[in-house]
């Protein structure tokens, strides 16, 4: 019989697991989570109807409801971690309620979670579903059918989202304006996703460079929506980097600060009905940002860039390529138009996140600034 090297085939088998569960509840399926205690059935709310709802009960009638701290925050409930709530004699109309009414009081009883109820509800939000989850313990027998994640490998799933970054492709992309241009594309992290460094003109190895990094924004950066600042940021970090002599723009898929665009445009609708950008992710369940830059600064280190002129108006970005080992020298702002759609957004950012924009609000695109 032929030897089968699996490690060598398929890699890290927790990371597989993890992988591969991502994808089954994205695609409507529960999965089984591994923990100490035992095992409990993770299906992710959103992906319930009524028949997966009934099967879910039927294999154990004593479901709970798992939500994030942030929803708690939102419905005023004083548990201060992620919770669970006891719902096997709930409609899956009134636990979509819970899940997502904007003005809903929790008045049923939340117990604080466990550690391995924390680790399913970190695994839904890894697959870039709503952050909430529906839950019920198994025994021991086997279930090879479904795919079967463990706890504690959840945990560090993301900070090994860097070792396993690869280089893909690269060639030269003549952008209007900037004909002197090469796009170097990078895999790796969850669901090993592509990851675009764009070089502008000849930055030189070793020398300090001009940098922004900037997560993917389908609706500013394509569409040139006027609810964000994001399209005006990146064509101006181009024009800026241009004219400067050289640059390298990331460009990462970490759509609508981590949580996906199918939750930003959810977001979007809360937006419209008057709350600010955080408190709309709060109300569905995220906390004010998800991404992660720890690629950003291993993606310039793979090009031989440690020292960093960094455009941006984020102190989260300067910290991650600091703690990345890069040596940021200088910041420049990145001021975008505003207008009446995203004055309200620009103002949040600043108030609530820290950005660093200036105080008035007549700001013009590339009036930069160093610091």
């Amino acid at each position: 019989m032929t030897n089968i090297n699996f490690r060598l085939l398929l890699g890290d088998p927790e990371r597989l697991a993890i992988e591969r569960g991502l994808s089954e509840l994205r695609s409507g399926r529960p999965v089984i989570l591994q923990h100490d205690g035992g095992q409990m059935l993770v299906a992710a709310f959103e992906t319930l109807d009524a028949g997966l709802f009934a099967a879910v009960r039927a294999t154990n009638p004593h479901m709970r409801l798992l939500l994030t701290p942030a929803r708690l925050r939102h419905m005023k409930n004083e548990v201060k971690t992620a919770g669970a709530v006891s719902v096997g004699e709930l409609s899956l109309g009134t636990i979509e309620e819970l899940v997502l009414a904007k003005d809903t009081s929790l008045d049923l009883n939340v117990t604080a979670a466990t550690v391995a109820e924390q680790a399913a509800l970190e695994f839904v939000r890894l697959s870039l579903l709503l952050p909430a989850a529906i839950v019920v313990d198994l025994d021991s027998s086997a279930r090879e059918d479904f795919a079967q994640v463990k706890a504690s490998a959840i945990a560090t799933f993301e900070s090994g989202a860097v070792d396993t970054l690869r280089l893909a492709s690269r060639a030269l992309v003549p952008l209007q304006g900037v004909e002197n241009c090469e796009f170097v594309v990078f895999r790796g992290g969850e669901g090993m996703r592509d990851q675009i460094a764009v070089v502008i003109g000849k930055p030189a190895p070793g020398e300090a460079v001009l940098v922004r990094i900037h997560s993917a924004c389908l609706t500013g950066d394509l569409f040139g929506s006027l609810k964000c600042d994001c399209g005006d940021q990146l064509r101006g970090a181009v024009q800026r980097m241009a004219e400067a002599g050289g640059g390298i723009l990331l460009y990462l898929d970490q759509e609508g600060r981590g949580n996906g665009i199918a939750n930003k445009i959810r977001a979007y609708g809360l937006q419209h009905q008057g709350h600010d950008t955080f408190d709309a992710d709060e109300i569905l369940g995220f906390e004010n940002d998800h991404r992660r830059f720890d690629m950003a600064a291993e993606m310039l280190r793979r090009l031989g860039f440690t020292t960093i002129r960094l455009m941006t108006n984020n102190p989260l970005k300067i910290d991650a390529l600091k703690d990345g080992g890069l040596d940021v020298i200088t910041t420049q702002r990145v001021i975008a138009r505003a207008n009446g759609h995203n004055s309200a957004y620009i103002a949040a950012k600043r108030d609530r996140a820290g950005h660093l924009f200036e105080k008035e609000s007549s700001v013009v695109l590339l009036r930069t600034g160093e610091s």
